[in-house]
Order: C-alpha cells, then sequence, then structure tokens
C-alpha cells in the first residue's frame, strides 16, 4: 500500500484523532494522503486492531505517522498530544479532521490553502447537512452555537461542534496547556471559544458532513447523558469566562 507522490508540507500537519473507528479509518487516511502529506494519526488507546492495521500502513508510507496514546484520554487530549508534537517538529498549523469519513477530505487543500493566506486565523468547517444527518443533532447544535456566538460577543463562529479545522499550533496548544478542560467532546467548542477569546479570528467555509450508518461501517462514541453532562459543565465555565472578559470584549467589538 503506498500514497502516491506531492509536496510535503512543512507548515501544515493533518492530524487525525482516532478511537476505535473499524475499517473506515483506513479510507479515511488513504483519501487524506491523497489530499495532503503529512497525515498523522493519534491512536487514542484504541482497542479493535486499528492501531496495527495503521503503523503497518506506515511501513510502506514514509508521510504517515501514528502516534500511539496509552490509554483511551478522548479526542481533546489526542489532539493535545498531536500538536505537542508537530510544534516540536516545526508545524505552524494543524488541520483536524475526523476518523470516520464523516468529513470531506477533496477540501483539504482548500482549507490549507486559506489557513496560509490567513496565519493568524483559525479555519473552521461550516457543516453542509444531507438526508443522513440526525435532526436531533441538526438541531441540538443550534444551542451551542449560540451559546459559543454569546461567550465571544458574537465574533462569527459559524459552528461551534464541526471537527473539519484548521488551527494555529501555539496559541491553542498554550490554552490547553493551561487547563485541564478541553479533553473529551468539549474540545471542538471550548478549542473556538478560547481562541477567539485570544483574538484569533473565525474563518468559516461550507463543507459538506455525511453520516455513516451501522451497515456503512459508521461508529459513534457519543455517550448522551455523560457527554451532555460534560458540555453543560463546559458551557458553564465559558459563559462565566464571557462574563470575566466582557469589557475586553466590549472593546474590541468597538474599535474593530
Amino acid at each position: 500500500m503506498t500514497a502516491p507522490l506531492m509536496t510535503l508540507s512543512t507548515s501544515h500537519v493533518l492530524l487525525i484523532p482516532s478511537y476505535n473507528p473499524g475499517d473506515l479509518i483506513v479510507n479515511t487516511v488513504q483519501e487524506a494522503l491523497a489530499q495532503w502529506q503529512p497525515v498523522w494519526v493519534v491512536c487514542d488507546g484504541s482497542t479493535d486492531g486499528s492501531t496495527e492495521i495503521l503503523q503497518k500502513m506506515c511501513e510502506d508510507i514514509p508521510n504517515l505517522r501514528v502516534i500511539v496514546m496509552p490509554f483511551n484520554q478522548g479526542k481533546g487530549a489526542a489532539v493535545m498530544e498531536g500538536l505537542r508534537q508537530a510544534l516540536e517538529s516545526g508545524f505552524t498549523h494543524a488541520l483536524t479532521m475526523d476518523a470516520d469519513r464523516q468529513h470531506p477530505a477533496c477540501l483539504i487543500p482548500q482549507f490549507m490553502n486559506i489557513s496560509t493566506d490567513n496565519p493568524d486565523s483559525m479555519i473552521l468547517g461550516k457543516p453542509v447537512f444531507d438526508d443522513s444527518a440526525p435532526q436531533l443533532r441538526v438541531q441540538g447544535r443550534k444551542i451551542s452555537n449560540f451559546l459559543a456566538n454569546l461567550d465571544t460577543l458574537w465574533m462569527g463562529i459559524g459552528d461551534s461542534l464541526y471537527g473539519f479545522r484548521v488551527y494555529p499550533i501555539a496559541p491553542l496548544l498554550h490554552i490547553m496547556q493551561q487547563h485541564r478542560f478541553m479533553r473529551r467532546f468539549d474540545f471542538d467548542i471550548e478549542a473556538a471559544v478560547r481562541l477567539c477569546w485570544k483574538n484569533i479570528r473565525p474563518i468559516n467555509v461550507d463543507a459538506p458532513v455525511k453520516y455513516l450508518n451501522a451497515d456503512e461501517g459508521g461508529v459513534s462514541h457519543f455517550n448522551y447523558w455523560s457527554d451532555n453532562a460534560l458540555l453543560t459543565w463546559m458551557h458553564v465555565r465559558l459563559i462565566v469566562g464571557f462574563i470575566v472578559r466582557l469589557p475586553l470584549l466590549l472593546w474590541r467589538k468597538l474599535n474593530s
């Protein structure tokens, strides 16, 4: 198994946090490699054999790297470890995408190019849903989107939950190292809000999202009760942080 030859980026790395993704991870990685290199996969304590499959792929693909977490710590923790190693390797930006083929690999170059032209911004995917999207998720995310925009005084977060994004590594890693939160499902929302607080402005780009059913290999690790409790606590933290920062945010708003 090989990947197509292409120019290797020295500034932008593609990070894929992965936890028990099943067979979908192979196609996800192949599609990503066809669009961008290098690609790093952070295996977050997977127990489904996908880590070993990826390590085997690395033998034939020099621009694919697999980072193995010793046990499952959550998406945010996996991304954080990838960011840490990427910064040490000299990268300045990272595009994150899910391991389950929900995100459009074909848009990777577009997102990376926008980031290259706007290095001080974060590039946020704004999901375009098709008929496969569960309406509970489509409608439910409106609450998180409203709160994220309230927390930032409407700096322009198009979608707070969509994980197909390009982040400037240094400021995001600095934020994460200052807090013990943002390690699990709360990562995407809190990353966007806290980067806005640091005046890292969002650029929103439409991106289709596809929800795969079980017959197609779709996998979801979202736990309705525990993850919603996690998100509720996160929103409480962010509201408190918003109140503390309100004078600064108002000053920025009036002077922008």
